[in-house]
């Protein structure tokens, strides 16, 4: 690959920013960043106070990576920005008024058994009592009924907006231009008459031209290409109560707690901001415009609009009910929606548009790509470049299959979301939704 070409970036997030250094590593003279902001970007995926950072998965090839990720996480490059702490995963049994991931108990059985392939230890847990044994700050009933679990002390979490800002400041010291604002932010592409990217064009009313382009936009990627049914917006909820600085002391030492059947999960408190964080992996909300394609507000962020669906807010607190109850009716101080670009089975997608032979795709992160940051550029480029494994590059393969068909059900991820079905949010939810927006955007100028 000619490395004078010029390579144009869209997305500052993970994929974007760990591509754009590692091509700058490999020696490429000509890589652009293009966003709406600077990085971290306000409403992206990549940013927030904290994402999970384990191993633990059911499926082998993600488990290998992941695990070539944790151990970088613990270097100097990266260590500023994480935290170790043990991962603890449940599963519980539905009832009427909780239903859970059918999956999930298959999902648990399927990690555990490719730890253990692996020659990873981890520890069973067989009861709430022998749970709040190991973990006794984790005073709620737990997952019940039917409660199930294991635990794995290499695991941690890390501060994602931090990491970002590192990731960001490294990828401007090796080199790589970035154009924010107006300018950065991409409304569409222009072609030649073979088909390939001539040049993209922005909200400012100017064009960027390139050779080879990288379309790493996370949920906003279907509405921006033609994605054929293979990738979904969905909206995951979040919470933030804040703690006060006794709580945070109390609690520092609690595991990183995941439901399987349920999706709530929960961080140790944020020390530099008091918060506890909670969050559900779940299916989530669509978000649909009048061509039914889903994606999250395209104005300039700000920050996340404090709003979630009032049956979120439900879940978020069922949630911390069952870990610590005596939080649970406190109520958080601020909420809002992470938007995941998913994929049918929660794989990325790493690989040229069928349509466009120099537009590369770079997204999928289907709600687990943030651990990845240390090694995403290593296969991003690695693909970019073909130079990866047959099996990878069939494994990161643009979807095709459902071009001419929508199938919401195929979304079904890969059997570690947990709680209630995907849906659409309300008139009402959409209108309080930006409502929402337009004040976080407000009390940004202030």
């Amino acid at each position: 690959m000619d490395k004078n070409e010029r390579i144009v970036i869209i997305g500052a997030g993970v994929f974007g920013l760990s591509a754009a250094l590692r091509l700058k590593e490999e020696g490429h003279n000509a890589v652009t960043v293009l966003d709406r902001s600077m990085p971290p970007v306000s409403d992206g995926s990549s940013n927030d106070i904290s994402r999970v950072i384990r191993f633990d998965y059911g499926d082998p090839v993600y488990a290998d990576i992941a695990k070539e990720a944790y151990d970088l996480w613990k270097t100097e490059d990266y260590s500023d920005a994480f935290y170790p702490a043990p991962c603890f995963w449940v599963c519980q049994e539905g009832t009427p008024e909780q239903p859970v991931q059918p999956r999930a108990q298959e999902y648990s059985a399927k990690t555990k058994r490719v730890l253990t392939e692996m020659g990873q230890e981890w520890h069973a847990v067989k009861s709430v009592a022998e749970a709040k044994q190991r973990f006794p700050k984790l005073t709620g009933e737990l997952a019940t009924p039917g409660f199930d679990g294991f635990y794995n002390t290499s695991a941690g979490w890390a501060d994602a907006g931090k990491a970002i800002a590192r990731l960001a400041s490294r990828c401007v010291h090796a080199g790589v231009s970035f154009i924010t604002g107006p300018n950065g932010q991409v409304v569409d592409f222009e072609k030649a008459q073979d088909g390939s990217i001539a040049s993209v064009k922005t909200a400012g009313g100017g064009k960027v031209c390139g050779d080879r382009f990288v379309v790493a936009t996370g949920a906003w990627t279907a509405s921006l290409i033609p994605a054929w049914n293979s990738m979904l917006a969905a909206g995951q909820i979040v919470g933030y109560m804040k703690l006060t600085s006794e709580e945070v002391a109390d609690l520092r030492d609690i595991p990183i707690y995941f439901n399987f059947s349920t999706g709530f999960f929960c961080f140790p408190p944020h020390e530099g901001t008091g918060y506890l964080k909670v969050a559900c992996h779940g299916f989530g909300y669509t978000n649909s415009n009048e061509m039914n394609i889903s994606a999250p507000p395209s104005k300039p962020p700000a920050s996340r609009a404090n709003f979630i669906p009032d049956d979120g807010v439900t879940r978020l607190t069922s949630g911390l009910k069952s870990i610590f109850p005596q939080l649970a009716n406190r109520g958080f101080e601020r909420v809002g929606i992470c938007w995941y670009n998913d994929t049918p089975t929660g794989d990325f997608i790493l690989d040229y548009h069928p349509e466009h032979k120099n537009l590369f795709i770079a997204t999928g992160g289907s709600g687990h790509a943030f651990k990845f940051l240390p090694v995403m550029g290593k296969y991003i480029v690695g693909s970019f470049q073909r130079t990866l494994s047959d099996k990878l590059l069939n494994k990161w393969k643009f979807p095709t299959q459902f071009r001419e068909r929508f199938q919401s059900d195929a979304f079904a991820g890969d059997g570690s979301r947990g709680g209630p079905q995907r849906r659409e949010m309300t008139g009402g939810e959409r209108a309080t939704f930006d409502a929402a927006l337009t004040a976080s955007a407000r009390q940004a100028k202030i």
